[in-house]
């Protein structure tokens, strides 16, 4: 019988790589000159971020009341910006520690980013709760430590407590888990280093990596642990957040139903970042080989699911509004749908809901650029459905006397701008200067789906 080729599954990565070209196709980029291309990108980028420095340093000496807030509107963009930036900054999380957990191999090619992109997102969100205190300069106040200020404590059941302890607690184990996972690659690095300042710093951040078995075998149990204790921080750190909002009693806001709605819009969301995010990486880069069209399937297969969570969870608002009997609750959200703000609405279900629903297409799937435009739809949408949850309701709450409008202020929006700015800034000298595909977990999955020969029967 003549020999047959058994395939046990698709390859996670093309071109039938070998161990040493691994190394070299991801570390090439790094040690070449950057192209045109990214210095132009890095230029827009680092433009957009002085424009927001700039929006930051007005609004720090003339103060808030540069922006669009009003008496009955408190929170609006900057709050927006920040649960919108949080909400991004999940989906690192999800690919790097759940899929580690679910053993998930597909993840090795995209892991890296995603991790980097929570990072930079959890910075970007930040800057928000500080600059809305209105006195960025008493933002340590909100640290319980010992002071000499007599009696004055930080107010627990303060939501900006809250939220420091989130955001603080989501930075420290993303940023471990990230350092973590660099320390062979770090290592790679300085092996392959020319120059001196490079091999040495590379030599100081890899903490002595000699990939020995020893090495190797408390860099999976700590690595273990991190995925461990990272996990329950998906759910926790957006649920925390979402209950800024719960613990109201403001109409449109005091529901059970937000832990949930929030945690799925934000792995949606993030999702959507990490799709946007690894198309520009993989062409610019020439990673097609690494970030194959079955890695952005599966991603596209997850945003489909986190969408209909999504919906779901749009149409149990409106449902339990109906079924409270609260003619307060029921207004909120006829306004939303049929109000002055209708549009920001449509928006939002139509870029969340109708849209993703393409994506169902398997033809849809494999055409990258339609994934892209699509990822690009859905990060609109999850920033005007925050902006929905909070300025319609805020804007009609109980008595007719109190409604106003709002509109941002070319402060405001350059402060946003500047958000952009700062996260795609750090993703360009992430991209330059650190290996953005994890080289030592995808040479472990290199054989994963390689065909094998059986001999003569």
């Amino acid at each position: 019988m003549a020999d047959a080729v058994l395939t046990l599954r698709p390859p996670l990565i093309d071109g039938d790589k070998s161990i040493a070209q691994v190394t070299h196709d991801v570390c090439a980029p790094m040690e070449a000159r950057p192209s045109g291309l990214w210095w132009l990108a890095l230029a827009a980028s680092s433009s957009l971020l002085l424009l927001g420095a700039l929006a930051i340093g007005y609004q720090i000496a003339v103060g808030v009341g540069t922006w669009g807030l009003n008496r009955t509107i408190g929170w609006a963009f900057d709050i927006t910006n920040f649960v919108f930036w949080i909400g991004i900054g999940h989906a690192g999380t999800l690919i790097s520690a759940v899929l580690f957990l679910f053993r998930q191999r597909w993840r090795t090619s995209v892991n890296r980013a995603a991790e980097a992109m929570t990072i930079f997102a959890v910075m970007c969100a930040g800057i928000f709760p500080i600059i809305h205190t209105g006195r960025p300069w008493f933002a340590y106040w909100l640290f319980p430590y010992p002071n000499t200020r007599g009696s004055l404590w930080v107010n627990f059941r303060s939501p900006l407590v809250w939220d420091c302890f989130a955001i603080s607690t989501y930075f420290t184990v993303s940023a471990m888990f990230w350092f973590i996972g660099l320390l062979p690659d770090l290592a790679t690095i300085r092996d392959r280093a020319t120059a001196k300042w490079r091999r040495r710093l590379a030599g100081i951040l890899s903490l002595g990596w000699n990939g020995s078995y020893r090495g190797w075998q408390r860099y999976e149990v700590v690595y273990l642990l991190l995925a461990g204790l990272g996990t329950p921080l998906v759910i926790s750190v957006h649920t925390i957040v979402s209950w800024d909002f719960a613990t109201s009693v403001l109409p449109g806001w005091h529901a059970t139903l937000f832990p949930p709605y929030f945690v799925a819009g934000a792995i949606f969301s993030g999702m959507s970042m990490v799709l946007t995010l690894m198309i520009i990486a993989r062409k610019l880069m020439r990673l097609e080989d690494y970030i194959t069209l079955r890695h952005i399937d599966r991603m596209a297969k997850l945003v489909i699911l986190t969408s209909c969570i999504v919906g779901l969870s749009y149409a149990t608002e409106f449902f339990i509004a109906l079924y409270s009997g609260s003619s307060y609750e029921q207004f909120v959200f006829l306004n939303r749908a049929m109000g002055p703000m209708f549009w920001a609405y449509w928006t939002m279900v139509s870029c969340n809901l109708l849209i993703p629903q393409l994506l169902w297409f398997r033809r849809i799937r494999a055409y990258v650029p339609a994934v892209f435009v699509i990822s690009i739809f859905v990060n609109i949408g999850m920033w005007f459905e925050r902006f929905v949850i909070i300025v319609t309701s805020l804007s009609r709450d109980f008595l007719p006397s109190n409604w106003f409008h709002y509109a941002p202020t070319r402060i405001e929006i350059a402060t946003l701008m500047g958000s952009f700015g700062l996260f795609f800034t750090l993703f360009l000298l992430f991209c330059r200067f650190v290996p953005v595909i994890a080289v030592a977990e995808v040479k472990g999955v290199l054989k994963y789906g390689i065909s094998h020969e059986e001999g003569d029967s």
